[in-house]
Order: C-alpha cells, then structure tokens, then sequence
C-alpha cells in the first residue's frame, strides 16, 4: 500500500502540502485542518501532481460538517456545508499566543543528514520566544556539530551541547539541565515540526492551570512500505486523535484496564513537553529505560505516569503538530517492536519494584494481558488486507520477555556508575 501523506487548511487552502514531495501514489490521506485546528483525515486519490485539494475539502466538509460548524459558531460565525470556510475571527483558538520562553530539545546521534532536515523545519517555528538545543549523544565523530555550528551562524538561537553519555534518558536530561525556557519541548532527528507546532504546546499548557506536560499529534509523514504502513497501524493512539483530552488521576482518568500505565494513550516522546520546573522537580528522565539503554524504551511511558503521580494533569493537543517518518525497512522495524516490548515490561517492572504503586499494578495485569493480546487482531484491522511484516509480533514478544531482566541490568549498572563518579 503506497500512500501519500499531506494536510490541507479549509479556510482558503489552494493545495494539499507535505513534508514528502508526491511521488506517484494510487491515493493520498490528507489531514484537514480549519485555522491550524487539525479537524480529522481523508482518504481520496491521487494522480498527475497529487490529489484534488477541492476533492478533499469537499469530502472532509461532508465527513466533518459537525465538527467545522461547531468551531466557527464558537468564533461566532455562521456555515453551511459546501459554502467557503470563512478565515479565523478574533478569539479563534488558532490565534493563541504567548510569551512563555521555550527550550526546543532535539537529541541526535551521528544522523546529520536527517537532522539538517529537521533543523530547517525547527528554524521555520513561528513562536518569538525560542531556545533551539541539539544534544550530541555519545557522537563518533564531528558531523553533528559542523550541521549545528552552521544553522547557529545564520540562526543564533541554535545551540549546541555533548552528552557523552549514551542513551535518550541521559541525554533528554543534559537538555533538561541547559534548558532556559520556562517550558522545554522534545522531539525527535527524525520528526517534521509544524511552523505553529510550539504555540500548540502553549495552547495544552493553557487548558488548564496544573497541565505539567503536554502531547500533540504524530502524524504519518508517508507510506511507501509495507513496514511503514504496519507501524502506522500501530502508531494510531497518537497518529489520527484530532480531540483533544486531558488526563489525571481524578476525574479525567479513563475506564482502560491498565491506566494510567497503558503504553500509547497519552502520547509519544517524538512530541512532547514540559514545564520545566516540574520536570526538574520529578528529577528528569530515567536512565535505566530509554534507547541507547538496555531496555531500549518506556522512559516516556515512566515519565507521564510520574506527572500524574505528582498530581499534574496532562494533556493532548492535536494542534501541536508533527510529522513522522516511520521506519521504512523490515530490520528497523523488528528492532523498534522489540524495543517496544522491552520497554514496556522493564517500566512494568520498575513499577513492581516500588511499594507504593506495586499492588495498584498488579490488580491490572489480568485485564492487561488480555489488552494487548487484542494489539494484533486491531492492528490487522486498520491495515486493511496489508500483511504484517514476517516476525513483527514475535519480536515484540521477544521484547516483553527480556524487559525485566534488561530493567534489572540498566538499573545495576547506574547504581555502579554513580557510586563511582
């Protein structure tokens, strides 16, 4: 299944646009979006230079009359389906602004190529108030650094810092330790942010007052594989919700056998942020869980249970937008389904190794396991006729068998590693 990924503004959008030129696809799914407000997806062909943005708008005002007519009556305005969308009124959420300062943090490791890219979609921001930090994991070598130092020289809000450390976890919290702005942001080398993708952050801060982290929407850069289109199965909690949701441990939780600490609902660590006080009170990111570390995952799943353990609120806004180019090649995609899987049963275990929230833990597991025995039969579902790739569910297995053991390993080899420092 080859399928073209690009987004389409309603109110006066003349073409569909993405972050991959078009290239041919039979069909193309674009995301709608009503004054930067992601509304919901179409599915519609493709063909000469891509798909029909009127094509699309026409079936998106069809499918999500509902949705466009309560947005604009909120702004105060008038709509019918099939008339023109009017441009945004004053008061319109789309208009939010803010002059909270933001550390944006990406972590990298020897990928110039792809974080060239994605410093030139980080530059194009259009929030004022920016600190652009790149944290140098671990490097082999000096490309990262040159790739920075000529994005600072043009852009002097770009930084440069070393983390010699490897590991995601270490260094998401040498990003932390330099971070300026009264909130810090993290994505990924190899994520496309959208130009408003920060004042959408802000827009889930403001929702209300004890939001101590904030989610957005991961969407689908392109599919031209079948791995592709099996990981953008999977990646659907926080690749297609265009609603959004806030999470607590009061009267927001959700009737979900293992919430809060079910993998997937609240987000990805491809798009996240913090205020940065309150990180820095939880003490960061967990070293022993995360890439570069044995267990390869789950410092993001760790990281939001601690935010609504300390009694914050999280919450997901669609409008902080970004896009994701999934792994594209059988090999990479069995090495991140089994990163999956270790990383959510080394987390599992650390929660079994705390008192206070081991029995909270357990009375879930029956209803747990039966949750993510489903995780096939729903992914096949969404990849409609499209075969998973040849050993992915084995590989995640594989993962849930050795995170705990992985979990017990990465923690030993911190402890020893402080004691000697």
């Amino acid at each position: 299944m080859r399928l073209w990924c690009g987004e389409l503004e309603l109110a006066g959008g003349s073409a569909v646009t993405g972050v991959r030129p078009y290239a041919g696809q039979p069909r193309a799914r674009v995301l709608l979006r009503l004054h930067g407000d992601p509304v919901g997806y179409v599915d519609v062909p493709a063909s000469g230079a891509g798909p029909d943005p009127a094509e699309a708008a026409r079936v998106g005002q069809e499918r999500f009359a509902a949705a466009i007519t309560d947005h604009l009556a909120a702004e105060g305005a008038g709509w019918t389906s099939g008339a023109v969308v009017p441009p945004p009124a004053v008061g319109c959420p789309g208009l939010f602004t803010s002059h909270t300062e933001v550390t944006v943090v990406v972590c990298t490791r020897d990928r110039g190529q792809a974080l060239a890219e994605c410093l030139e979609r980080l530059a194009a921001l259009t929030h004022p108030h920016l600190d652009l930090l790149v944290v140098d994991n671990a490097p082999t070598d000096d490309s990262t650094r040159r790739v920075v130092e000529d994005f600072a020289a043009r852009d002097p809000r770009f930084r440069y810092v070393v983390e010699s450390r490897p590991g995601l976890s270490r260094a998401r919290n040498r990003g932390l330790a330099e971070a300026r702005g009264a909130v810090i942001a993290y994505t990924d080398d190899d994520v496309a942010v959208d130009p408003g993708w920060v004042q959408g952050l802000l827009r889930g801060f403001a929702r209300r007052a004890d939001v101590g982290c904030v989610t957005g929407l991961v969407a689908t850069a392109g599919i031209d594989t079948g791995e592709e289109a099996y990981f953008d199965a999977r990646a659907a909690s926080w690749s297609t919700r265009c609603e959004p949701e806030l999470y607590d441990l009061a009267g927001s939780a959700r009737d979900d056998a293992l919430y809060p600490y079910s993998a997937g609902i609240f987000g990805t660590g491809a798009n996240f942020a913090f205020d940065t006080a309150v990180l820095r009170e939880l003490g960061g990111f967990d070293e022993a869980l995360g890439a570069g570390a044995p267990t390869r995952g789950g410092e993001d799943l760790d990281v939001f249970v601690r935010v609504l353990r300390g009694g914050r609120a999280l919450a997901y806004e669609p409008a902080a937008v970004v896009w994701h180019h999934h792994r594209a090649d059988p090999a990479a995609l069995l090495r991140q389904l089994y990163g999956y899987g270790t990383g959510l049963t080394a987390y599992l275990t650390k929660c079994l190794l705390q008192r206070e929230v081991r029995r909270d833990v357990l009375r879930r597991v029956p209803r747990g396991l039966a949750r993510m025995a489903r995780i096939r039969q729903t992914t096949d579902e969404r990849l409609e006729g499209v075969r998973a790739p040849r050993g992915a569910l084995a590989s995640e297995v594989r993962g849930y068998l050795a995170g705990p053991a992985l979990y017990l390993r990465a923690r030993r080899a911190n402890a020893r590693n402080r004691a000697s420092a």
